[in-house]
């Protein structure tokens, strides 16, 4: 009997037992456990090898701990914090805030995220002038900088950066640089020789075993923060490299957005920069000092929680965020995100939203920098524009802001995007905002864009091609596992 045969009914029954073991006894949500199916059987032995790059579950076990928080008294002003807005006696610094308690309570009690009403904040556009402001805040420190980026890039911009953390090691500052493994996977510890020997500390977030390849495409750490003296704090979308400052041909000109944080939220960033660094530190763990958290010099009014979330939660904090913030629009929801496949529950909400009349407007890049993940972002977006949702490409370059403004009011900006992959599989931080000022500015921002951007029309739309349509077809059934 020919060999064949057998061949083919032996992998048959390994992709059924691959199917079986490594997908219904994760329990995965029903339309990943789908699309994982579609993979393993349309493309045998190679989607199991693709499954066990991308597909894996993260134990659910508690990555991050520190036992120092409650010294911080984290906890202390959680529990104070939550009566004080279940009884309604927490004292709102402002009425507008007060009318978002639900909201500061969902967040403060799923994800430990403190509300804090001091703080100013500063947004940056552009990268030139981010990394700029960054630079010069690094030379004025005066005790301590903490820095942490997904992609960090040895080039000209991440030279001049390591080059300002050596100095102030020399200075005696100390100086901690954390670093994602497959985001900077070409960035190696003797890029950071001459920092390291003038005595900062250098961690990899979920290194590789094997030497140059990290097979573990999941559960990065996306989140970009930098804590200065524990008075300033950035987070946002810009990561450390040439491209960010609109130096690569291939996207143009770079569009983010970044925020400078000064106020109590700086010790929310603090904390969770310290929960990553433990984590990836193996002898240069941070135990409690009153100097990490110091009480701020300068305070403003804007109401702002740090939300954080990642694969090792039982909840999509984040998602469930901007869940919130969609579903509080009363007139308008304004959004740029680089890749946007929602789940059910953000599409229908925003479906919801335009069908009700309020203003949706939405917009991506005009080219994409993943394939698949373009395709998908486009066929959501034209579902979207059939309830009324106003659709915008970004023609000036690369857009890859990550922000949502609610009725001029409410905003998050920070380093999740609108996709599975960060509401589930990467580690994200968000800085949700209470306050008119940051919410206006963030509109005509958004306002400013769409003079550099075309409408998507239903006309437009109708005129793709069918390789186009049959691009978004496949990739919309990927969508789940992208």
């Amino acid at each position: 009997m020919p060999i064949w045969p057998w061949a083919a009914y032996t992998l048959f029954a390994l992709n059924v037992t691959f199917a079986v073991v490594v997908i219904f006894l994760e329990r995965r949500d029903p339309s990943a456990t789908w699309a994982w199916l579609m993979v393993l059987f349309f493309i045998p032995f190679l989607g199991f090898f693709l499954y066990l790059v991308f597909g894996q579950n993260l134990s659910r076990s508690r990555l991050f701990d520190w036992d120092d928080k409650k010294k911080v008294g984290i906890e202390e002003q959680i529990d104070h914090q939550k009566q004080a807005i279940k009884g309604s006696v927490f004292p709102f610094a402002n009425p507008h805030t007060q009318k978002n308690a639900k909201l500061v309570y969902m967040l403060l009690s799923h994800n430990d995220a403190v509300l804090s009403e001091d703080n100013s904040v500063d947004i940056y556009i552009d990268g030139n002038a981010k990394f700029e402001a960054l630079i010069k805040d690094i030379r004025n420190a005066k005790d301590h900088i903490h820095l942490q980026y997904y992609i960090f890039r040895f080039d000209e911009l991440g030279k001049k950066l390591i080059h300002a953390l050596t100095e102030k090691a020399r200075e005696g500052i100390e100086v901690c640089v954390l670093f994602d493994d497959l985001g900077s996977r070409k960035l190696r510890r003797r890029h950071f020789k001459e920092l390291i020997e003038a005595g900062g500390v250098v961690e990899v977030f979920f290194p590789s075993p094997i030497p140059y390849v990290n097979l573990r495409l999941n559960y990065r750490n996306h989140r970009k923060i930098v804590v200065i003296d524990g008075q300033i704090g950035y987070v946002g979308g810009f990561n450390v490299g040439d491209e960010y400052l609109g130096k690569d041909p291939s996207f143009g000109y770079w569009r983010d957005t970044h925020l400078r944080v000064k106020g109590s939220a700086v010790h929310a960033l603090q904390t969770r920069f310290i929960l990553d660094w433990n984590q990836a530190s193996k002898q240069h763990d941070f135990v409690y000092e009153e100097r990490l958290f110091p009480a701020p010099v300068t305070k403003g009014d804007v109401a702002l929680q740090v939300v954080t979330s990642g694969p090792d939660s039982e909840w999509e904090q984040i998602k469930s965020g901007y869940f919130k913030l969609i579903t509080t629009a009363k007139k308008s929801i304004y959004i740029q995100t680089p890749y946007f496949i929602p789940d059910a529950s953000i599409l229908d909400a925003l479906r919801i939203a335009a069908l009700s009349g309020i203003d949706v407007k939405i917009m991506i890049p005009n080219k994409p920098d993943h394939m698949f993940v373009y395709w998908a972002t486009y066929s959501y977006a034209g579902e979207l524009m059939k309830a009324g949702a106003k659709i915008y490409i970004y023609d000036d370059g690369f857009i890859h802001a990550k922000t949502i403004v609610v009725d001029d009011k409410l905003s998050s900006v920070g380093t999740a995007n609108i996709d599975v992959r960060s509401f589930r599989l990467n580690f994200e931080v968000n800085a949700f905002m209470y306050d008119y000022e940051s919410g206006k500015a963030l509109a005509k921002i958004f306002m400013d864009d769409m003079l550099v951007s075309y409408e998507l029309t239903p006309e437009l739309y109708q005129q793709r091609s069918l390789m186009i349509k049959f691009k978004e077809s496949i990739s919309r059934l990927l969508s789940p596992i992208l």
